[in-house]
């Protein structure tokens, strides 16, 4: 998959508390980005999450605000992920919602909870027409 290093939120962010993505996405004056082809937030997971002590908790939340300090940031999209499902190379895809009111910014915010929450994560936004989900299958083929 070809990732454009401009919509790269985090590349192998480790995540032990709360925190913001690594870098930002400027939209500039193309925030109607999200009115033509449906966007969606890729999450990989590079070092699975811990859940030594069962109770920890990931969230995904994709945030935009008018300014890059993101001083009123608004949330256009949460997801809370299982632990058990941030597998090292899980993908997971979250939506933006069609015409969703997007600012000049993006960001992506992980919010962790638990004991000791821990996971390395590369997110990117990319066009869903561009994200390969796909599960293989064992062939039916048998030659003697």
């Amino acid at each position: 998959m070809l990732i454009d290093k401009q919509l790269l939120f985090s590349d192998a962010q480790a995540v032990t508390a709360d925190a913001a993505s690594t870098n930002i996405v400027d939209l500039g004056v193309a925030s109607n980005l999200f009115d033509g082809e449906p966007m969606a937030v890729v999450l990989t997971v590079d070092v699975a999450a811990d859940m030594a002590d069962t109770d920890e908790t990931y969230e995904v939340e994709i945030q935009t605000d008018d300014n890059a300090s993101f001083s009123s940031a608004t949330e256009l999209v949460a997801k809370t992920i299982a632990g058990a499902a941030l597998s090292a190379g899980s993908q997971h895809i979250i939506p933006i919602p069609m015409g969703a009111a997007v600012e000049r910014y993006l960001r992506v915010r992980y919010d962790v909870g638990g004991t000791t929450p821990s996971v390395t994560v590369t997110a990117f936004l990319q066009p869903v027409s561009m994200i390969q989900k796909y599960k293989s299958y064992a062939d039916n083929i048998t030659i003697s």
